[in-house]
Protein backbone atom coordinates (compact mmCIF):
# COMPACT_ATOMS: atom_id res chain seq x y z
CA UNK A 1 0.00 0.00 0.00
CA UNK A 2 1.38 3.45 -0.80
CA UNK A 3 1.51 5.65 2.01
CA UNK A 4 -0.83 3.38 3.76
CA UNK A 5 -1.99 5.46 6.76
CA UNK A 6 -2.02 8.92 5.26
CA UNK A 7 -4.10 7.54 2.15
CA UNK A 8 -6.33 6.48 4.76
CA UNK A 9 -6.28 9.96 6.50
CA UNK A 10 -7.14 11.45 2.60
CA UNK A 11 -9.55 8.73 1.92
CA UNK A 12 -11.69 9.74 5.08
CA UNK A 13 -11.38 13.34 5.32
CA UNK A 14 -11.81 15.10 1.56
CA UNK A 15 -10.04 18.43 3.29
CA UNK A 16 -6.78 16.57 3.43
CA UNK A 17 -7.02 14.95 -0.59
CA UNK A 18 -3.85 16.97 -2.35
CA UNK A 19 -2.42 18.24 0.99
CA UNK A 20 0.87 17.49 2.89
CA UNK A 21 -0.49 15.31 5.42
CA UNK A 22 2.20 13.52 8.46
CA UNK A 23 0.52 10.81 10.45
CA UNK A 24 2.35 10.88 13.76
CA UNK A 25 2.00 11.82 17.55
CA UNK A 26 3.58 14.36 19.35
CA UNK A 27 5.24 17.40 18.16
CA UNK A 28 8.16 17.00 20.27
CA UNK A 29 8.51 13.64 21.30
CA UNK A 30 6.99 11.44 18.82
CA UNK A 31 7.94 10.17 15.28
CA UNK A 32 5.86 10.18 12.05
CA UNK A 33 4.03 7.33 10.88
CA UNK A 34 3.29 8.46 7.71
CA UNK A 35 4.00 10.85 5.24
CA UNK A 36 2.08 11.73 2.07
CA UNK A 37 3.35 11.87 -0.88
CA UNK A 38 2.75 15.46 -0.89
CA UNK A 39 5.00 16.14 1.83
CA UNK A 40 7.42 13.68 0.94
CA UNK A 41 9.31 16.63 -1.59
CA UNK A 42 10.35 18.56 2.04
CA UNK A 43 12.20 15.48 2.92
CA UNK A 44 9.46 14.11 5.64
CA UNK A 45 10.09 10.29 5.86
CA UNK A 46 8.62 7.24 8.43
CA UNK A 47 10.26 6.92 11.43
CA UNK A 48 11.46 10.35 11.31
CA UNK A 49 10.96 12.61 14.73
CA UNK A 50 8.38 14.90 14.77
CA UNK A 51 9.82 17.41 15.68
CA UNK A 52 12.49 17.63 12.60
CA UNK A 53 9.41 16.49 10.46
CA UNK A 54 7.36 20.20 11.64
CA UNK A 55 11.15 21.86 10.73
CA UNK A 56 11.44 20.28 7.31
CA UNK A 57 7.22 20.75 6.39
CA UNK A 58 6.37 23.30 8.85
CA UNK A 59 2.85 23.64 6.87
CA UNK A 60 1.91 19.99 6.52
CA UNK A 61 -1.43 18.97 8.17
CA UNK A 62 -0.41 17.03 11.51
CA UNK A 63 -2.96 13.90 12.22
CA UNK A 64 -3.12 11.54 14.87
CA UNK A 65 -3.11 7.86 13.80
CA UNK A 66 -6.39 5.76 13.90
CA UNK A 67 -4.95 2.40 14.20
CA UNK A 68 -8.57 0.90 14.26
CA UNK A 69 -9.26 2.50 10.66
CA UNK A 70 -6.09 1.15 9.52
CA UNK A 71 -6.54 -2.35 10.78
CA UNK A 72 -10.15 -2.14 9.15
CA UNK A 73 -9.18 -1.02 5.66
CA UNK A 74 -6.13 -3.68 6.32
CA UNK A 75 -8.24 -5.96 6.74
CA UNK A 76 -10.30 -5.46 3.59
CA UNK A 77 -7.23 -5.61 1.23
CA UNK A 78 -6.12 -8.89 2.56
CA UNK A 79 -9.49 -10.15 1.76
CA UNK A 80 -8.84 -8.85 -1.67
CA UNK A 81 -5.81 -10.64 -1.90
CA UNK A 82 -6.82 -13.77 -0.49
CA UNK A 83 -9.42 -13.80 -3.47
CA UNK A 84 -6.76 -14.97 -5.72
CA UNK A 85 -4.75 -16.96 -3.85
CA UNK A 86 -4.45 -18.61 -0.26
CA UNK A 87 -0.52 -18.03 -0.44
CA UNK A 88 -0.65 -15.07 1.10
CA UNK A 89 2.28 -13.55 3.41
CA UNK A 90 1.79 -10.70 5.46
CA UNK A 91 4.76 -8.59 6.21
CA UNK A 92 2.80 -5.39 8.16
CA UNK A 93 -1.02 -4.15 7.90
CA UNK A 94 0.37 -2.57 4.37
CA UNK A 95 2.22 -5.24 2.75
CA UNK A 96 2.22 -8.76 1.75
CA UNK A 97 4.01 -11.66 -0.83
CA UNK A 98 2.19 -13.52 -2.98
CA UNK A 99 2.59 -16.08 -4.47
CA UNK A 100 0.19 -16.58 -7.86
CA UNK A 101 1.97 -19.62 -9.68
CA UNK A 102 -1.41 -21.96 -9.42
CA UNK A 103 -3.82 -19.06 -10.05
CA UNK A 104 -3.37 -18.05 -13.65
CA UNK A 105 -5.66 -20.22 -15.27
CA UNK A 106 -8.26 -18.46 -13.33
CA UNK A 107 -6.93 -14.80 -13.12
CA UNK A 108 -4.56 -14.61 -16.40
CA UNK A 109 -0.39 -13.89 -15.95
CA UNK A 110 1.05 -12.20 -13.03
CA UNK A 111 0.75 -8.60 -14.04
CA UNK A 112 -2.68 -9.38 -14.88
CA UNK A 113 -3.59 -10.23 -11.50
CA UNK A 114 -1.44 -7.63 -9.95
CA UNK A 115 -3.38 -5.16 -12.26
CA UNK A 116 -6.98 -6.60 -10.98
CA UNK A 117 -5.63 -6.61 -7.36
CA UNK A 118 -4.53 -3.00 -7.83
CA UNK A 119 -7.81 -1.97 -9.13
CA UNK A 120 -10.27 -3.66 -6.67
CA UNK A 121 -8.29 -2.14 -4.05
CA UNK A 122 -8.69 1.27 -5.96
CA UNK A 123 -12.61 0.49 -6.63
CA UNK A 124 -14.07 -1.05 -3.35
CA UNK A 125 -11.69 0.71 -1.26
CA UNK A 126 -10.72 4.30 -2.33
CA UNK A 127 -6.53 3.21 -1.55
CA UNK A 128 -3.46 3.21 -4.27
CA UNK A 129 -1.48 0.72 -4.13
CA UNK A 130 1.73 -0.73 -5.78
CA UNK A 131 3.05 -3.85 -7.06
CA UNK A 132 6.60 -5.52 -7.94
CA UNK A 133 6.24 -8.88 -9.95
CA UNK A 134 9.16 -10.97 -10.05
CA UNK A 135 10.13 -14.88 -9.73
CA UNK A 136 11.78 -14.31 -6.12
CA UNK A 137 10.32 -12.44 -3.43
CA UNK A 138 13.29 -9.91 -2.60
CA UNK A 139 13.27 -9.14 -6.43
CA UNK A 140 9.40 -8.34 -6.05
CA UNK A 141 10.11 -6.08 -3.26
CA UNK A 142 12.53 -3.93 -4.71
CA UNK A 143 9.89 -3.70 -8.12
CA UNK A 144 7.14 -2.53 -5.82
CA UNK A 145 9.67 -0.02 -4.12
CA UNK A 146 10.31 1.27 -7.24
CA UNK A 147 6.74 1.50 -8.71
CA UNK A 148 5.52 3.74 -6.34
CA UNK A 149 3.12 5.60 -6.00
CA UNK A 150 0.82 3.96 -7.86
CA UNK A 151 2.36 1.79 -9.96
CA UNK A 152 3.72 -1.97 -10.92
CA UNK A 153 6.71 -2.86 -12.35
CA UNK A 154 7.59 -6.53 -13.85
CA UNK A 155 11.46 -8.18 -13.17
CA UNK A 156 11.38 -10.64 -16.03
CA UNK A 157 12.50 -13.63 -14.73
CA UNK A 158 16.18 -13.92 -15.74
CA UNK A 159 16.78 -10.64 -15.65
CA UNK A 160 17.09 -9.97 -12.21
CA UNK A 161 20.95 -9.21 -11.49
CA UNK A 162 20.55 -6.81 -14.88
CA UNK A 163 17.80 -5.08 -12.86
CA UNK A 164 19.54 -5.06 -9.69
CA UNK A 165 23.00 -3.72 -11.10
CA UNK A 166 22.61 -0.34 -10.98
CA UNK A 167 20.88 0.05 -7.62
CA UNK A 168 22.49 1.60 -4.88
CA UNK A 169 23.64 -1.18 -2.33
CA UNK A 170 21.23 0.54 0.39
CA UNK A 171 19.01 -1.16 -1.67
CA UNK A 172 19.41 -4.58 -0.47
CA UNK A 173 18.31 -6.44 2.86
CA UNK A 174 20.39 -6.41 5.67
CA UNK A 175 22.27 -3.25 4.83
CA UNK A 176 21.67 -0.32 7.20
CA UNK A 177 23.85 2.64 7.28
CA UNK A 178 26.74 1.05 9.60
CA UNK A 179 26.94 -1.76 7.31
CA UNK A 180 26.86 0.43 3.86
CA UNK A 181 29.14 2.95 5.62
CA UNK A 182 31.65 -0.67 5.54
CA UNK A 183 30.42 -1.67 1.95
CA UNK A 184 31.69 1.31 0.51
CA UNK A 185 34.78 1.60 2.30
CA UNK A 186 35.01 -1.98 0.53
CA UNK A 187 34.33 0.10 -3.03
CA UNK A 188 31.12 -1.57 -3.07
CA UNK A 189 28.35 1.24 -4.08
CA UNK A 190 25.73 0.01 -6.40
CA UNK A 191 24.73 -3.74 -6.12
CA UNK A 192 26.23 -5.11 -9.33
CA UNK A 193 29.68 -3.99 -7.42
CA UNK A 194 29.03 -7.03 -5.42
CA UNK A 195 27.38 -8.78 -7.87
CA UNK A 196 30.89 -9.07 -9.42
CA UNK A 197 32.87 -9.61 -6.18
CA UNK A 198 34.05 -13.30 -5.49
CA UNK A 199 31.61 -14.71 -3.02
CA UNK A 200 34.73 -16.33 -0.97
CA UNK A 201 35.97 -12.48 -0.59
CA UNK A 202 32.44 -11.45 0.67
CA UNK A 203 32.63 -14.06 3.29
CA UNK A 204 36.15 -13.12 4.77
CA UNK A 205 35.56 -9.54 5.06
CA UNK A 206 31.85 -9.75 6.11
CA UNK A 207 31.54 -13.22 7.64
CA UNK A 208 30.61 -16.39 6.32
CA UNK A 209 26.61 -15.94 6.68
CA UNK A 210 26.35 -12.29 5.90
CA UNK A 211 28.70 -12.23 3.08
CA UNK A 212 26.82 -15.21 1.50
CA UNK A 213 23.59 -13.20 1.96
CA UNK A 214 24.66 -10.45 0.40
CA UNK A 215 26.26 -12.64 -2.59
CA UNK A 216 23.04 -13.89 -3.48
CA UNK A 217 20.73 -11.30 -3.31
CA UNK A 218 23.09 -9.05 -5.42
CA UNK A 219 23.07 -12.17 -8.16
CA UNK A 220 18.90 -11.86 -7.45
CA UNK A 221 19.30 -14.91 -6.06
CA UNK A 222 16.63 -15.93 -3.15
CA UNK A 223 15.21 -19.06 -2.50
CA UNK A 224 12.84 -18.36 0.56
CA UNK A 225 8.79 -19.69 -0.31
CA UNK A 226 6.01 -17.29 0.56
CA UNK A 227 4.75 -18.92 3.34
CA UNK A 228 0.77 -18.67 3.91
CA UNK A 229 -0.87 -17.03 7.35
CA UNK A 230 -2.22 -20.50 7.20
CA UNK A 231 1.39 -21.27 8.62
CA UNK A 232 1.66 -18.65 11.29
CA UNK A 233 2.04 -19.84 15.19
CA UNK A 234 -0.23 -17.22 16.12
CA UNK A 235 -2.85 -14.03 15.08
CA UNK A 236 -2.94 -10.92 17.39
CA UNK A 237 -3.86 -7.45 17.25
CA UNK A 238 -2.69 -4.71 19.61
CA UNK A 239 -2.79 -0.94 20.27
CA UNK A 240 -0.90 1.26 22.34
CA UNK A 241 -3.11 4.28 23.84
CA UNK A 242 -2.28 8.37 23.69
CA UNK A 243 -3.34 7.85 27.45
CA UNK A 244 -2.88 5.38 29.93
CA UNK A 245 -6.16 4.14 30.73
CA UNK A 246 -6.90 2.56 34.50
CA UNK A 247 -9.37 -0.45 35.82
CA UNK A 248 -11.06 -3.22 33.59
CA UNK A 249 -14.06 -0.57 31.96
CA UNK A 250 -11.50 1.22 30.40
CA UNK A 251 -9.63 -1.59 29.62
CA UNK A 252 -12.58 -4.33 28.31
CA UNK A 253 -13.72 -1.80 24.94
CA UNK A 254 -10.32 -2.17 23.44
CA UNK A 255 -10.07 -5.53 24.65
CA UNK A 256 -13.31 -6.43 23.07
CA UNK A 257 -12.11 -4.22 19.47
CA UNK A 258 -8.79 -6.47 19.22
CA UNK A 259 -10.65 -10.05 20.08
CA UNK A 260 -13.21 -9.00 17.30
CA UNK A 261 -10.42 -8.19 15.10
CA UNK A 262 -8.56 -11.50 15.77
CA UNK A 263 -12.18 -13.70 15.28
CA UNK A 264 -12.04 -11.97 11.37
CA UNK A 265 -8.52 -12.95 10.82
CA UNK A 266 -8.41 -16.26 11.96
CA UNK A 267 -12.32 -16.52 9.72
CA UNK A 268 -10.50 -15.01 6.60
CA UNK A 269 -6.91 -17.28 7.12
CA UNK A 270 -9.42 -20.50 7.46
CA UNK A 271 -8.21 -21.26 10.88
CA UNK A 272 -9.06 -21.68 14.30
CA UNK A 273 -7.49 -20.99 17.61
CA UNK A 274 -7.47 -23.84 20.58
CA UNK A 275 -5.43 -20.62 22.78
CA UNK A 276 -5.89 -17.39 23.41
CA UNK A 277 -3.07 -14.54 24.96
CA UNK A 278 -3.56 -11.76 26.90
CA UNK A 279 -1.04 -8.75 26.35
CA UNK A 280 -1.02 -5.62 29.22
CA UNK A 281 1.90 -2.95 28.91
CA UNK A 282 2.04 -0.81 31.97
CA UNK A 283 2.92 2.68 32.56
CA UNK A 284 6.41 1.43 33.76
CA UNK A 285 6.73 -0.78 30.71
CA UNK A 286 6.63 -4.05 32.20
CA UNK A 287 4.46 -6.50 29.83
CA UNK A 288 2.43 -8.29 31.72
CA UNK A 289 1.03 -11.85 29.95
CA UNK A 290 -1.41 -14.53 30.97
CA UNK A 291 -2.91 -17.44 28.74
CA UNK A 292 -5.75 -19.76 28.76
CA UNK A 293 -6.42 -23.45 26.90
CA UNK A 294 -9.89 -22.99 25.29
CA UNK A 295 -12.50 -25.54 25.43
CA UNK A 296 -13.04 -26.07 21.96
CA UNK A 297 -10.91 -24.51 19.24
CA UNK A 298 -12.86 -21.15 17.52
CA UNK A 299 -12.68 -18.57 15.34
CA UNK A 300 -15.35 -16.36 17.49
CA UNK A 301 -14.14 -13.25 18.47
CA UNK A 302 -16.47 -13.46 21.37
CA UNK A 303 -15.33 -16.19 22.66
CA UNK A 304 -11.89 -14.95 22.78
CA UNK A 305 -13.03 -11.92 24.14
CA UNK A 306 -15.03 -13.60 27.18
CA UNK A 307 -11.90 -15.42 27.72
CA UNK A 308 -9.60 -12.69 27.51
CA UNK A 309 -11.60 -11.14 30.00
CA UNK A 310 -11.83 -13.79 32.34
CA UNK A 311 -7.70 -13.23 32.03
CA UNK A 312 -8.25 -9.36 33.11
CA UNK A 313 -10.31 -10.17 35.95
CA UNK A 314 -8.09 -12.64 37.48
CA UNK A 315 -4.74 -10.45 36.96
CA UNK A 316 -5.90 -6.97 36.67
CA UNK A 317 -2.78 -4.69 37.27
CA UNK A 318 -2.29 -1.83 39.67
CA UNK A 319 -0.34 0.47 37.20
CA UNK A 320 -2.23 2.25 34.41
CA UNK A 321 -2.09 0.42 31.15
CA UNK A 322 -0.34 1.93 28.07
CA UNK A 323 -0.95 -0.81 25.59
CA UNK A 324 -3.13 -4.43 25.60
CA UNK A 325 -3.09 -7.04 22.98
CA UNK A 326 -5.12 -10.18 22.08
CA UNK A 327 -3.56 -12.84 20.14
CA UNK A 328 -5.33 -16.44 19.12
CA UNK A 329 -2.39 -19.47 19.19
CA UNK A 330 -2.53 -22.94 18.84
CA UNK A 331 -3.90 -22.17 15.38
CA UNK A 332 -5.19 -25.35 13.31
CA UNK A 333 -6.94 -25.22 9.68
CA UNK A 334 -11.00 -25.33 9.96
CA UNK A 335 -10.81 -28.27 8.00
CA UNK A 336 -8.62 -30.09 11.00
CA UNK A 337 -11.28 -29.02 13.18
CA UNK A 338 -13.83 -30.31 11.84
CA UNK A 339 -12.71 -34.20 10.33
CA UNK A 340 -12.61 -34.17 14.50
CA UNK A 341 -15.20 -36.98 15.89
CA UNK A 342 -15.57 -34.92 18.80
CA UNK A 343 -15.76 -31.41 17.03
CA UNK A 344 -18.81 -29.35 17.35
CA UNK A 345 -21.29 -28.70 14.84
CA UNK A 346 -21.83 -24.96 13.34
CA UNK A 347 -23.78 -23.15 15.54
CA UNK A 348 -25.63 -20.56 14.82
CA UNK A 349 -22.79 -18.08 15.33
CA UNK A 350 -21.01 -19.16 12.73
CA UNK A 351 -24.02 -18.65 10.35
CA UNK A 352 -24.00 -15.26 12.59
CA UNK A 353 -20.21 -14.45 11.67
CA UNK A 354 -20.48 -15.36 7.72
CA UNK A 355 -23.22 -13.21 7.65
CA UNK A 356 -20.95 -10.34 9.47
CA UNK A 357 -17.64 -10.94 7.51
CA UNK A 358 -19.88 -10.21 4.31
CA UNK A 359 -21.27 -7.00 5.42
CA UNK A 360 -18.06 -6.00 6.83
CA UNK A 361 -16.08 -6.74 3.64
CA UNK A 362 -17.69 -4.55 1.68
CA UNK A 363 -18.48 -1.81 4.24
CA UNK A 364 -16.05 -1.79 6.74
CA UNK A 365 -15.15 -3.68 10.31
CA UNK A 366 -17.48 -1.17 11.79
CA UNK A 367 -20.47 -1.11 9.90
CA UNK A 368 -22.21 -4.07 12.39
CA UNK A 369 -20.66 -3.78 15.28
CA UNK A 370 -21.22 -4.55 19.60
CA UNK A 371 -23.25 -1.66 21.76
CA UNK A 372 -20.01 -0.99 23.83
CA UNK A 373 -17.79 -0.25 20.83
CA UNK A 374 -20.46 1.61 18.69
CA UNK A 375 -19.29 5.23 20.61
CA UNK A 376 -15.57 4.74 20.22
CA UNK A 377 -16.07 3.80 16.87
CA UNK A 378 -18.15 6.70 16.37
CA UNK A 379 -16.19 9.15 17.63
CA UNK A 380 -14.01 9.45 14.42
CA UNK A 381 -12.07 5.70 15.53
CA UNK A 382 -9.31 7.54 16.67
CA UNK A 383 -6.83 5.25 17.72
CA UNK A 384 -3.56 5.42 19.38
Amino acid sequence: MDAFYASVEQRDDPRLRGRPVIVGGHAQRGVVLAASYEVRPFGVRSAMPMARALRLAPDAVVVPPRMRAYADASERVFDILHSVTPLVEALSLDEAFLDVTASSQLFGTAAEIAALLRRRIAEELGLPSSAGIADVKFLAKIASDLAKPNGQLEVAPGTGAAFLAPLPISKLWGVGPKSEARLKLLGFRLIGDLARAEPAYLERKLGAASGRHLSDLSRGLDPRAVVADREAKSIGAEETFNEDLVGTEALRPPLHAQALRVGRRLRRSGLRARGVHLKLKLCDFTIVTRQMTLEAATDDGQTLYRAVSDLLDKNLPTLPVRLTGVSAQGLEAVEAVQTSLLAPKPTPRDALNRALDAINTRFGASAVTTGDLADVEHDDERER
